[in-house]
């Protein structure tokens, strides 16, 4: 019995030692695949760059939309690197088709957590495909609530930039399925500016004094119809609106500059703008 056990401690040193002798050799081959991984990865990483550099040359050469640019370079981005990620994992002895078995075996689990992410992924398709708007344009997204002037076009996102000069990020598969307002599209857009004027003012007084601020203004598209007229008698006012064209580069200026104008030349034309009031009467009756 205690010869079967000197012998089977023997058998363990022997298997101790030889370990010892073969790790170096282990930890040698070991650090030449970590070594040639990191070699792999850094010029994967060139080469995915100077891929996206040929595909956007080659967009801009056919005039694509800028858009699609956007869209199409993010996605070719996102497939390369999970490319290069497999290349090197298979290097490590990963073998790529029990990946892909067990990502199918695990499919509706990982549907279920990525539903967001796919949804706003065929939002951007349905965009590029739809095109209810393209980079530049400045649009409303009623749903959100958010406008402003789109900057890109994302494979799960697209940016607004607000007036106020905030940038503003909104899943592509909320603005798929939303209402859009695009004020780009028709390239001119009408403005309505309402003016409250006193009850005791003269409207025919204050319509002339508006017209021709309109008039005189040259970011007010001519060709097209502007007019001054009564929109509401209100408790405290008698409410004009003011109805007028521009460019859809000219139409905050034109707005600010013909609202100031407004002001001014009713002012100088003796017409008062009322301030909320309301009548109390007091009955002293028994």
């Amino acid at each position: 019995m205690e010869q079967q056990n000197m012998a089977a401690e023997e058998i363990d040193m022997g298997l101790i030692e030889a370990y010892l002798q073969q790790l170096p050799d282990k930890v040698l081959r070991f650090g030449m695949k970590v070594l040639l991984a990191l070699v792999v990865f850094f010029l994967g990483i060139q080469l995915i760059k100077i891929v996206r550099r040929i595909v956007r040359r080659s967009l801009k050469r056919g005039n694509a939309d800028a858009g699609v640019m956007q869209f199409l370079d993010s996605f070719i981005k996102a497939v390369l690197y999970v490319l290069l990620i497999f290349m090197i994992a298979s290097g490590f002895g990963l073998d790529a088709a029990s990946v892909v078995a067990l990502l199918g075996s695990a499919g509706v689990a990982i549907g279920l957590a990525v539903q967001g992410s796919l949804s706003n992924f065929a939002g951007g398709v349905l965009i590029l495909l739809l095109k209810p708007f393209r980079v530049d344009d400045y649009i409303k997204a009623t749903a959100v609530g958010h406008e402003g002037t789109v900057k890109e076009i994302q494979l799960f996102y697209t940016k607004l930039a607000t007036p106020d000069n905030h940038v503003v990020i909104i899943p592509n598969g909320d603005l798929a399925n939303s209402s859009i307002l695009n004020m780009s599209t028709l390239g001119e857009r009408r403005m309505d500016i309402s003016v409250g004027i006193s009850y005791d003012a003269d409207i025919r007084v204050a319509k002339e004094a508006i017209l021709k601020v309109l008039e005189e203004d040259s970011a007010v598209l001519k060709e097209k119809d502007h007019m001054v007229f009564v929109q509401e008698l209100a408790d405290s006012s008698v409410n004009l609106n003011v109805r007028c064209w521009a460019l859809n580069e000219d139409y905050w200026e034109c707005r600010w500059r013909v609202t100031e104008q407004i002001k001014y030349a009713l002012d100088e034309a003796g017409v008062s703008i009322p301030y909320p009031q309301m009548d109390v009467h007091i009955d002293h009756g028994t």
